[in-house]
């Protein structure tokens, strides 16, 4: 087994967006006074291209090696699927990921949005793949300009022309009524498939897990900020009549939304422990989340499928045959699907705190 198989150190990439965030990233990078702007966005493990109207000739979101800013992790992959992914994921996804995982900033609200869902997808944008994802809260801004929440589905009793109409006169105050307020702590997860209306309040930081395009439908023309979006970000090229099939018109209460679409985290057996799996494949069959807590030395090996590791707090050591890291907050490793062992020690006071994040089923 080559030595290139074990933990591969990635860097995020930093993506536009028409709406303002990404203060608390660049805190997270350590940038002195770091500010809001239109990259509140870090795309992780991405094979996956942005789409940005009046962007098109820049290349955003694809993630890149740390130590060799030359070799991305898209050309890894391809240059030997099996082994990156698994064969059986190969077999059925072929040479992709499958998902796409982000963290988001907001500062301000995100333009109310819907995303296709696999059938839908494969109908209008003949991809096999939709945009079902799944928020887990990472944390709130104190500052933000409203307590942090969502918004998700759409209340019950709505129509499709009802919806319309208030596109049509871009009554953003009456779009926003329309769908479920639902105030949001850190550490809980909600799932949003394909086809559920949503927004991101502000002050809101999440990761982000979703199937690997950046099909996004949006009904608000101009951001809360002001910033105008251009059609084509609004309707993906469907045209404006064509994308209301996008959305599902089954509302539901917010009691309901919360028991359908919040997922609770449970605690599952691990070889050197007890690990949380924040959302499963039973859950969605889209991708799983699972964290674990490193306290001393722990071992991992590659098992088949390939995994996102990504450092959520603490300080310690990643070794494997062929190198050795420091690893913090923020850090990266796509862990092949033939890795060989390799370890995690912690060397600070706290564990180190982990999200081992895969593709899907």
């Amino acid at each position: 087994m080559s030595d290139s198989y074990g933990p591969l150190k990635l860097r995020g990439e930093r993506v536009w967006r028409t709406y303002t965030g990404g203060r608390e990233i660049g805190r997270i990078h350590g940038e002195q006074g770091a500010k809001d702007g239109h990259f509140p966005e870090e795309w992780m493990f991405s094979t996956t291209r942005a789409l940005n109207a009046g962007r098109e000739e820049i290349e955003e979101g694809i993630c890149r090696l740390d130590e060799d800013r030359e070799i991305s992790l898209k050309q890894l992959i391809l240059s030997n699927p099996e082994d990156m992914l698994g064969k059986g994921h190969v077999g059925r996804w072929g040479a992709s990921t499958g998902v796409l995982i982000k963290m988001i900033d907001s500062e301000e609200r995100l333009t109310i949005q819907v995303h296709p869902d696999r059938e839908m997808a494969g109908r209008l944008f003949n991809s096999r793949f939709g945009k079902t994802e799944c928020w887990y809260i990472l944390g709130t801004r104190s500052d933000g300009q409203e307590p942090a929440c969502i918004y998700l589905g759409f209340k019950e009793g709505i129509t499709r022309e009802e919806w319309v109409r208030c596109f049509e006169r871009q009554d953003y105050v009456k779009m926003l009524s329309l769908l479920n307020r639902i105030q949001v702590t850190p550490g809980e997860t909600y799932l949003v498939k394909g086809g559920v209306p949503h927004a991101i309040g502000s002050g809101c930081m999440i990761i982000e897990i979703q199937e690997p395009t950046d099909y996004t439908i949006r009904v608000e023309k101009v951001t809360p900020s002001g910033f105008r979006i251009d059609d084509r970000m609004c309707h993906q090229g469907l045209g404006f009549e064509k994308m209301f099939d996008c959305f599902s018109y089954c509302g539901m209460s917010e009691d309901e939304i919360r028991g359908h679409y919040g997922i609770r985290a449970e605690d599952v057996e691990w070889s050197q422990g007890i690990k949380s799996r924040i959302i499963g494949y039973k859950d969605t069959p889209c991708f799983q989340i699972e964290r674990m807590d490193v306290k001393g030395a722990c071992s991992f090996q590659g098992d088949g499928v390939y995994g996102c590791l990504y450092v959520l707090s603490g300080k310690g050591i990643l070794k494997s045959s062929a190198h050795e890291y420091t690893v913090g907050i923020n850090d990266q490793f796509f862990i092949p699907a033939v890795s060989g062992e390799y370890t995690i020690t912690s060397t600070g006071n706290e564990p180190v705190s982990l999200l081992m994040m895969r593709g899907p089923q």
